[in-house]
């Protein structure tokens, strides 16, 4: 059985991105993967202090609510991600969550010794952002920011969803399109995972 985990990033429990993202779950679980949900917002996660506790056994030493993710990560073949765009770069609860994933970069690249460019991923990861304008940069620095966390953690960008000109709480509502789209992407996400399985 696949299992998929959903990082919802959104300060917003409601938000366009967090909507998107539901709309992706649904399809995931449509097409037969396990999802496993969070919302960074409502979980007590501690910046990354820099300690190196790490160092041992690639496992964070601030003992909070990190490793519940963490753990479902390195058990999932896939992961999605969500989060608005705030100056060019992801929301404050996903980048302190991004942030503490330095220890399964340590465990990934220092203990197991993953060569630097392997593209040798053992899952996959799919991005959702959502911003307010219309600029032709907007999601340049997000996407950048989700690569190299996907690959910390052992994961391949598969595919994202940007969506452009969506600021107040609810406005993905008016655009059906895109919700649809984020369904039906979770579905394809899946089956892509559950073909590889």
């Amino acid at each position: 059985m696949v299992r998929i985990v959903a990082l919802y990033g959104s300060p917003r429990k409601s938000g366009n991105t967090a909507m998107l993202l539901s709309r992706a779950v649904e399809g995931a679980r449509e097409a037969g993967a396990v999802v496993d949900c969070f919302y960074l917002r409502d979980l007590k996660i501690s910046p990354c202090l820099e300690l190196y506790g790490c160092k041992a056994s690639g496992r964070c030493i601030i003992e909070d609510d990190f490793h519940k993710i963490a753990d479902a990560i390195l058990q999932s073949r896939g992961i999605m991600l969500a989060s608005p765009v705030f100056f060019y770069t992801v929301s404050a609860h996903t980048k302190i969550f991004m942030d503490r994933c330095q220890s399964l970069w340590v465990k990934r690249y220092w203990i197991d010794a993953v060569p630097f460019g392997s593209k040798d991923y053992p899952r996959r990861g799919f991005f959702i952002a959502a911003g307010a304008t219309q600029g032709k940069k907007l999601f340049d620095g997000v996407l950048l920011t989700a690569r190299y966390f996907f690959d910390a953690v052992g994961a391949d960008l598969w595919d994202s969803l940007l969506v452009r000109g969506v600021d107040a709480e609810g406005d993905v509502l008016h655009r059906p399109q895109d919700l649809i789209t984020a369904q039906e992407k979770g579905k394809e996400f899946a089956r892509v995972l559950i073909e590889s399985f």
